[in-house]
């Protein structure tokens, strides 16, 4: 049987290739930073990575996380609720809720997990999920593994939003699920808009935070920050894979029960091992730092502005950004790849985005912004935009 399917494989393989949309995955040879080196030993400037508070090759949270392997050693060997659990597991969940303004949290291996495991334990046939056409693709697996009745609506899109809440009064219960920020276009969802039509069709409300926290907010803690709304958003899920560190790990926060009921029922976290030691150690620290000082989501946020006024200037069309995202529209899939190929050879990683990961003719280059970055990092990057821009007739 596998003759069969090899050679269709090989067809589809060929196909993406000649299409110019093939994935190449590029080997870093150094901590994960600002400048990184590559296999043949040369540097580049990293601009695609979610390492938005430049804390990924930190050395506080390096020895934090060394210090708890040694104390509490590699690997659980287990699930949680068999012998997976340690005392800093439950430290690490208590940091986040402390972080969130929430009741209690529930730890996962991955964000990917604490959305692919949120529904299906909470709800059932008799209710609604209401959900942003432009949510992550673990929020759609996770609405996918849940019998509730579905709704979708225009991205971030409020009259479209109360169109479903109208029609999901049909439903027993009724959530309304939303990214926090938008990974490929770099919004922030209105939350405040949000939680006022929860509120007035009765509706619970859950975020996801994994490219919000850490960014988001007068000190980066995330949407609720931002728009004022601590005890109005029902559940939280993030990672601790991109601001939090930029290692592994996910979390769901918030309602006390809502929590308590995922650690009986929630899959991914009854059948996955528990985090390592060494993560929950350096995200305890993590959120010591944070508490400490709000210097790393200044100078992001200032990276960022300085970034965006002088591609703007340079004529690029980028489009609008409330976070560290910043989408410069190419709109032509093969052009963004070999845009972001000329790129690497001026020393710059960047990654063109194309369908199906962002809409058919919606191609662009997707410029993460780090608090790692310094002004002639930035410097350097926009100069490589424009020259290549201008060769490859993005820019007159």
């Amino acid at each position: 049987m596998y003759g069969k399917f090899q050679k269709y494989l090989q067809d589809e393989l060929k196909a993406i290739e000649e299409a110019g949309l093939y994935k190449h995955e590029r080997n870093i040879c150094s901590p994960q930073g600002a400048e990184i080196t590559l296999e043949d030993g040369s540097k580049a400037l990293n601009f695609c990575a979610n390492n938005y508070l430049g804390l990924s090759d930190n050395p506080r949270l390096i020895a934090a996380a060394k210090k708890a392997m040694d104390e509490r050693g590699y690997g659980m060997s287990s699930v949680r609720f068999i012998c997976g659990a340690q005392d800093i597991h439950r430290q690490l969940e208590k940091a986040i809720a402390k972080y969130f303004h929430t009741d209690d949290t529930i730890l996962y291996a991955a964000c990917f997990d604490a959305n692919g495991g949120v529904f299906e334990p909470l709800l059932t046939a008799e209710d609604a999920i209401i959900s942003d056409a432009l949510n992550h693709a673990s929020i759609i697996d996770g609405v996918r593994l849940c019998k509730a009745v579905r709704y979708r609506y225009a991205n971030a899109d409020m009259a479209d939003l109360e169109r479903c809440l109208q029609e999901a009064q049909a439903q027993r219960f009724r959530i309304i699920v939303t990214d926090g920020v938008f990974s490929m276009d770099g919004n922030v969802a209105p939350m405040d808009k949000i939680c006022e039509l929860a509120e007035k069709y009765d509706a619970l409300v859950m975020v996801d935070e994994s490219h919000s926290a850490g960014v988001v907010g007068p000190t980066g803690h995330g949407v609720a920050e931002e728009f004022g709304l601590y005890g109005r958003i029902d559940i939280h899920t993030g990672t601790l894979g991109k601001s939090f560190g930029g290692a592994v790990g996910g979390f769901t926060t918030g309602r006390q029960e809502i929590i308590d009921m995922l650690r009986q029922r929630s899959r991914p976290y009854l059948f996955s091992n528990s985090l390592p030691p060494m993560i929950c150690g350096a995200c305890i620290e993590l959120f010591k730092m944070l508490e400490e000082s709000n210097a790393l989501h200044d100078k992001q946020q200032e990276n960022v502005k300085y970034f965006r006024e002088k591609m703007l200037a340079a004529g690029f069309d980028c489009k609008p950004t409330q976070s560290a995202i910043l989408a410069v529209m190419l709109y032509d899939a093969p052009l963004s790849q070999k845009f972001a190929a000329r790129m690497a050879e001026e020393g710059i990683f960047v990654t063109g985005f194309y369908y199906p990961v962002v809409p058919k003719g919606q191609a662009r280059i997707r410029v993460q912004i780090s608090a790692a970055h310094e002004k002639q990092h930035l410097d350097k990057a926009i100069a490589a935009f424009i020259k290549v821009g201008k060769e490859l007739g993005v820019l007159k």
